[in-house]
């Protein structure tokens, strides 16, 4: 959470200053849920994040060069300069590269569970991450509903962080609660409050443990507010006061750091420490993409997939 935190507010403070094209997406206030989504899936499983998941990508073992060279053009990166922030993925490692179209990533996975099934694999759970927004689209309801035909181990974590862009939740949606979808898709569905980490670890992790275990799709709904505009370009001043002051609104980072310090699970001084470190860490990552040629057309060979070497033994 605190390394995902440092390093996003890193790449805001270059975006202000001109040094990143394109626009930058954080996860700000939405990192408990997103962590424990990574921490929880082993080697072998598959996981589909999205643009506010990078706590959740870190906890999966993404690099942090991954992230810098993608978001500052290094010809080094995942995406070799052509795409600009948040579309990366890591496919010998099962993190699917996502789609802008937000709800068809729940399909992604379905078919990516389907193809380790047909292979004979075992053992192995897909979690793909949804925002409420993406939930409203025809691709989520049908990628949830062949899921729970198919019966894949797969759990599909939904962060309502109540705006999609500027819409909020009444305009969104009328019924009580999302996870009240849940059992008109066939899924086993669950609650959990996205500022508190115990509980997202508690909730999530049982989740991925159910769905390994052979019981029916998992669909746990977060409750968050988005600390941040929908990108770095929104100001997010469409979002009320009122709104301002639900417990969901709390920031999950202080929260988390708060409560470690009151069990005595570390002190103040190690916190401190903890944060030197995730700035370190941070600045060498971007100095070393900093440093990276940018991509340059006339040594391109426009293969539409960047990791050509993935291709290259299906020719």
């Amino acid at each position: 959470m605190l390394l995902a935190r440092t390093l996003e507010e890193k790449l805001v403070s270059l975006y202000r200053g001109g040094l990143i094209t394109g626009g930058v997406y954080v996860g700000r206030g939405q990192e408990a849920v997103s962590v424990a989504c990574g921490l929880f899936l082993q080697k072998g499983d598959i996981f589909a994040p999205l643009i506010r998941d990078q706590a959740g990508r870190s906890a999966f073992g993404e690099p942090l060069l991954d992230v810098t060279r993608t978001y500052l053009g290094s010809r080094q990166g995942p995406m070799r300069g052509r795409d600009g922030n948040i579309h990366r993925g890591r496919p010998r490692n099962n993190q699917l590269a996502m789609i802008s179209h937000l709800g068809a990533m729940v399909s992604v996975t379905v078919g990516a569970l389907m193809a380790k099934r047909f292979h004979g694999e075992k053992n192995f759970v897909g979690l793909s991450c949804i925002g409420e927004g993406g939930m409203q689209t025809g691709s989520f309801h049908e990628g949830m509903n062949i899921a729970a035909i198919e019966q894949v181990p797969l759990v599909v974590v939904a962060t309502n962080n109540h705006y999609a862009y500027s819409t909020p939740n009444d305009r969104e949606f009328a019924c009580h609660d999302l996870v009240d979808r849940a059992i008109g898709y066939g899924f086993e569905g669950y609650t959990v409050d996205g500022t508190d980490l115990t509980d997202c670890l508690d909730m999530i992790g049982s989740a991925v443990k159910r769905a390994r275990a052979g019981r029916p799709p998992q669909l746990v709904v977060a409750s968050v507010l988005r600390l941040s505009g929908h990108g770095e370009h929104d100001d997010a001043s469409y979002v009320t006061d009122e709104i301002k002051r639900q417990p969901f609104a709390r920031d999950c980072l202080k929260l988390a750091e708060q409560t470690i310090v009151d069990v005595n699970l570390l002190d103040a001084a190690t916190l401190r420490e903890w944060r030197k470190d995730a700035a370190a860490q941070v600045d060498q990552a971007i100095s070393t993409a900093q440093k990276e040629a940018a991509p340059e057309a006339d040594e391109e060979d426009w293969c539409a997939i960047s990791t050509r070497d993935l291709v290259d033994p299906l020719e």
